[in-house]
């Protein structure tokens, strides 16, 4: 059995996986209730290029549209992306936690001296061995 939540977020993060959808939901943001071709015009793509986008903004939830007469606007739906972002917060607790584990680890006072090492008489810097220049090919 799929599990739905977690199909819901495959789909938030795929929507979002794109500059394109990131940015025409900035502008909704922006301006919420925008006609799609309004949201449409600074982009150098079609205007069917940027349906196609919205559908994946649509089918993700992120986007919810509506029509009046021939025009038809989009609004912003967050709800998916604060999914997203608990989600994200969890496994940032995570790495913060390990982290900070490490950072303790490396500041206990725990560390030896180390001794020099018997092998420094053999890693002294040998003298670079020179080679004759070869013949020019000048005339």
């Amino acid at each position: 059995m799929v599990n739905y939540q977690a199909a819901a977020l495959d789909r938030t993060f795929a929507a979002l996986a794109d500059p394109t959808r990131r940015a025409l939901l900035a502008r909704l943001d922006e301006e919420n209730g925008v006609s799609v071709s309004e949201l449409a015009r600074p982009f150098p793509v079609s205007l069917p290029a940027i349906m196609k986008h919205l559908d994946v903004l649509s089918d993700a939830g992120l986007i919810v549209r509506s029509k009046t007469g021939r025009t038809v606007t989009c609004q912003l739906k967050a709800e998916p992306m604060e999914q997203a972002m608990n989600w994200l917060a969890h496994y940032e607790r995570y790495w913060t936690q390990q982290l900070d584990r490490l950072a303790a680890f490396l500041e206990e006072d725990s560390w030896p001296a180390s001794p020099a090492s018997p092998s420094n008489d053999a890693s002294k810097p040998r003298r670079k061995k020179s080679t004759k220049p070869g013949r020019s090919r000048k005339k």
